[in-house]
Formats: C-alpha cells, structure tokens, sequence
C-alpha cells in the first residue's frame, strides 16, 4: 500500500510555499507508508541543470565519479552540496540530454535531472526528511510527493518514489497501483534505446509519458492513451516543468480525491490529505471517474 499527493499552484508567479503544503498533505496519508517518503518539487531559482545522486557509504568515492563524468560529458559545475543522502550538482550543459543522463547514471545513482525539478526521497515519514533536506522552506510553483510501504523491494533511498522519467529531463511521477504488462512495455521501449534503472512500474510509466511529449504531444494527450495502453490498477499523478495531471484505470480500485478552486488544485489517494491544506475547514471534493484523466498547466 501507498499514497499519493500532488498541488498546483495556478499563479506561477506566486512562488507558494509547495514544501510545506505537500509535506502537510503526506503527513495525512502517512499511515499509508512509513518505510520512505519523496517529494518532487518544482522550483524556479535553480542557476542551470540540477542533478541530485544517491551517496552511499563509499560517498567520497561517487563524488569523485560524478565530477569525473560531468567533466567527461562537457558540463561546468557551477554548485554543490552534500544533503542527507544525497549529492546535489548544479551545472551548466547545453548538450542533449538523453546521452548525458545515461552516462551520469552510469557513475552514480542518479535520482533527477531538471531545470526545475528536484526529487527529493529517503527512508523515513515526510517530517523526517523535512527534519534533514528543509522541505518545508522550498517555495516552488507545484509538485507531487509519495508515501510507500515497501512490498516487492528494498527499504532504502534509491527504492523510495517518486520515478522520474529516466533520460528525460523535468518529468516524474507518483504512482499506487501495478501494471500488469510491464515487461511487454519496457520491451518495447527498450528495444528503441530508451534504458531503465530498476524494475519498478512507476518508472516505466514515467518514461512511457515522458517519450509521448517528445514526439510533441500534449500531455493530455499522453494520459488519454496511457488508460488504453496500460493494463492493471493504477492512480497515478505526474509533473512536468510546466504542470500536473493523473490518470485512473477503467476499474478505479486505487483511490484518488481532488480538490479545486480559484488558486489551486489538490490531488490525493485520502480526502484527509486535502484537509491538512484547510485545517477546520469543510471542502466540496471530487472522486475522479474510472477511466479518466485531466491536466493543468501554467
């Protein structure tokens, strides 16, 4: 079991407090999943291409291999920082980003790239990573964030969600449900060269989306065909540079409720999520139909 939770601020230009907001709506669906938590945010004070890695034990030794490789592939470091688990780059790089993705997985493990999104995920509830990576002071425009009681894999940073969409930049996704014709679909994809990091079905829809808006369509357009292309039970949220959207299997057995007005929009798997946003407060929510999908975007 998992939950999932997602805002959109509909003025780009207010710079909302995202970390706060999502950190509260995920503290509200904690008892979903307390092995890890993750945040996907999106900011606009990033100086070039953000780069988060996954350290382990063996932290100086990938530090040393990421610069190595950064180098190698022609981008100019600008910042970096240690956080948590993680090792944070700043870069300047105007090169494509498919190639560049691949070989920096390939020195560590690679947890996003963006020019406005930064993923933020470990072990332990939404308060304890606020506790260590500040999630509440990031201000940003929206995002999506993920609770997760491991089932099928490891308790540990790199297994935590959210996915993004591996080779692409500014894409990820958040996700409770399974995808039953998962390996007929990497299959695919990967014989067209696109590589995956793990076997984890939220990646794959990641990448699957993210592969869709490349060849120029819409995002809508990608999430309409998701519902017929993807099989299983699923509810899943993802975000792009410039908005959000969710898509729900035909049979609706995953949860999801939402919430709208003049301002912004809330999407989670529990209404109790949404009343953390307006504690006291009665809200007129929505339960999206089986075999929908919506988008906003600034």
């Amino acid at each position: 079991m998992c939950g999932i939770a997602g805002i959109f601020f509909k003025n780009a230009e207010t710079n909302a407090n995202l970390g706060r907001a999502l950190v509260d709506m995920l503290d509200g669906c904690q008892h979903r999943g307390l092995d890890s938590t993750g945040f996907a945010l999106y900011e606009n004070t990033f100086k070039g291409l953000r780069l988060r890695f996954i350290v382990d034990d063996d932290s100086e030794a990938t530090v040393a291999r990421v610069k190595t490789a950064l180098a190698q592939q022609g981008a100019a470091l600008l910042s970096e920082k240690r956080e948590g688990a993680s090792f944070v780059v700043e870069v300047e790089y105007s090169g494509e980003i498919r190639p560049f993705a691949y070989a920096m997985e390939h020195a560590a493990k690679l947890v996003s790239i963006g020019s406005s999104l930064d993923i933020i995920k470990d072990v332990g509830t939404a308060h304890d990573l606020d506790g260590v990576y500040g999630i509440r002071s990031i201000a940003g425009s929206h995002g999506v964030g993920h609770v997760r009681l491991a089932t099928e894999s490891e308790v540990k940073p790199e297994a935590a969600h959210p996915f993004w969409a591996t080779g692409f930049s500014d894409v990820a996704i958040v996700h409770n449900g399974q995808i039953t014709n998962y390996w007929k679909m990497r299959r695919r994809l990967e014989a067209r060269g696109f590589e995956f990091r793990t076997d984890n079905d939220s990646e794959l829809i990641a990448v699957y989306l993210a592969e869709k808006l490349a060849q120029g369509e819409t995002l809508e357009q990608a999430l309409e065909q998701s519902v017929d292309d993807l099989d299983g039970v699923f509810s899943f949220l993802v975000s792009t540079k410039d908005g959000i959207g969710f898509a729900k299997d035909r049979l609706a057995a995953k949860p999801m409720v939402m919430f709208e007005n003049d301002d912004l929009v809330a999407i989670a798997s529990e209404e109790v999520s949404l009343n953390r946003l307006f504690p006291g407060r009665p809200l007129s929510t929505t339960e999206p139909a089986p075999g929908t999908f919506r988008t906003w975007s600034h």
